[in-house]
């Protein structure tokens, strides 16, 4: 019995002496005794942010480009996103639209959409944030047409209870035409 008690006295001080002996090595070793696995590495890619003098170049001479290709007018056919009447429109010029409420210009009024989100072409998209400079983007309409919707019928009706109610709903409509959409080379 004493004998096993001094073997584990004497295993426990070998131990201890060669954890300190791990211990004091340099940290490269400990690093390596460390297994790799999912979980000691995001399962993601690591990304390299690019280098800030080389995105301010690039970003200024894609700037100059778009400004040539719109001062030459070599951009092709615009399209816009505005917001009007609540609601957000794609358009591009010779577009109609029908709103569900009523404006207050009369048939061939033009009127002028200041509330753009958004102008492309072929090789590139402005992006406002929110919204794009009234000195950058003119979008034009003419309206068309007010109008009345087709006739919708709300019906109610109780059975054996004598209830019948009819109603007709019409709501205003507005048309307009998309008549231009105009960029001007401002961009900075």
């Amino acid at each position: 019995m004493a004998a096993a008690a001094a073997r584990r006295r004497a295993a426990a001080l070998l131990l201890s002496s060669a954890v300190r002996h791990q211990s004091s090595q340099s940290t490269s070793l400990q690093q390596g005794l460390v297994a790799k696995t999912s979980l000691t590495s995001p399962p993601w890619p690591e990304v390299k942010l690019p280098d800030p003098v080389e995105e301010a170049k690039y970003h200024a001479e894609v700037v100059q480009k778009v400004n040539e290709m719109i001062a030459t007018g070599q951009y092709g056919r615009l399209f816009a996103v505005v917001h009007f009447a609540s609601k957000q429109w794609k358009i591009t010029s010779e577009d109609l639209i029908m709103m569900d409420n009523v404006l207050e210009a009369e048939c061939g009024d033009r009127i002028r959409m200041e509330k753009v989100l958004l102008v492309g072409a072929d090789d590139f998209t402005l992006i406002g944030r929110p919204l794009l400079g009234k000195d950058l983007v003119r979008v034009e309409a003419t309206v068309i047409e007010k109008t009345e919707s087709w006739p919708k019928i709300n019906m109610r009706f109780w059975k054996r209870h004598n209830y019948q109610r009819k109603k007709i709903i019409t709501n205003p409509q507005t048309v307009l035409r998309i008549n231009t959409i105009e960029i001007f080379p401002c961009l900075s």
